[in-house]
């Protein structure tokens, strides 16, 4: 296949490097700290929202009311969604760039299309901090396309310039789930480079260690679960509506 124009978006020259993630191998030693019990919106809008708890919100408000205020209010920015491999970031963006309406764009397959590889296939030839680099571009290039719900790759967060770019055109919303619904969810898949290790579980707990306290600087932190992605969408949309950002 002929690599097209946006390949230089994952190698070239000019190619300025920002912070990449940091490396596996980096991490060893570290332990997971303990969990952070979920509380309602209600309570803290920076707090995480389970979706067995709905968010307090007037009792007039319809969840349809609430889709609209959000595509209305969203103007040219994104819904960006962050957090670990396995949290749902694809398929509850699926849904929920559905019911508001909105094209959803993954930001994985885009980084793909531009290098004219597979994820896997960067990892090999050309390493992490290659890929961060080209991840970094293309989230940026996507976000000047905005509105649209835009699902990151786990490690995309990690980087400040990234973060900054979002924050700039977008709304963030992590998908916080926990190590049990994690490993049953990656376990389904063998084209994750980053777990290709002999202890994938212990892998995941170093990356949650590391990661979970950078992602809790997203807006908009929502509990991911073992549920329907009708049920986890409606989750997204109610604490987007408490967030008070539209």
């Amino acid at each position: 296949m002929k690599p097209t124009a946006q390949t230089s978006e994952i190698a070239g020259p000019e190619l300025v490097s920002a912070p990449a993630n940091t490396p596996v191998s980096a991490l060893d030693g570290l332990t997971l700290p303990p969990p952070v019990l979920s509380v309602t919106s209600a309570e803290s809008p920076r707090l995480a929202v389970p979706v067995d708890v709905p968010v307090a919100v007037p009792v007039d408000v319809t969840v349809s009311d609430m889709e609209k205020r959000i595509a209305d209010g969203l103007g040219r920015r994104s819904i960006v969604l962050v957090g670990l491999m396995g949290c749902g970031k694809t398929s509850v963006g699926r849904k929920l760039a559905q019911r508001l309406w909105l094209p959803f764009v993954d930001a994985d397959e885009e980084i793909e299309r531009a290098a004219d590889k597979s994820i896997p296939e960067i990892f090999e030839e050309h390493g992490e901090p290659y890929f961060r680099d080209g991840e970094r571009r293309v989230i940026a290039r996507l976000l000047r396309s905005g509105p649209q719900v835009l699902a990151t790759g786990g490690g995309a967060f990690m980087s400040e310039v990234t973060r900054e770019a979002i924050k700039a055109a977008g709304v963030s919303v992590w998908l916080r789930a926990d190590l049990p619904l994690l490993m049953r969810r990656v376990s389904r898949r063998s084209n994750r480079p980053l777990l290709k290790s002999p202890d994938p579980e212990g892998t995941m707990r170093r990356f949650m260690a590391v990661r979970y306290p950078v992602y809790a600087l997203a807006d908009v932190p929502v509990d991911s679960r073992d549920v329907s992605h009708e049920v986890m969408s409606d989750a997204v949309i109610r604490a987007l509506y408490a967030s008070g950002k539209f």
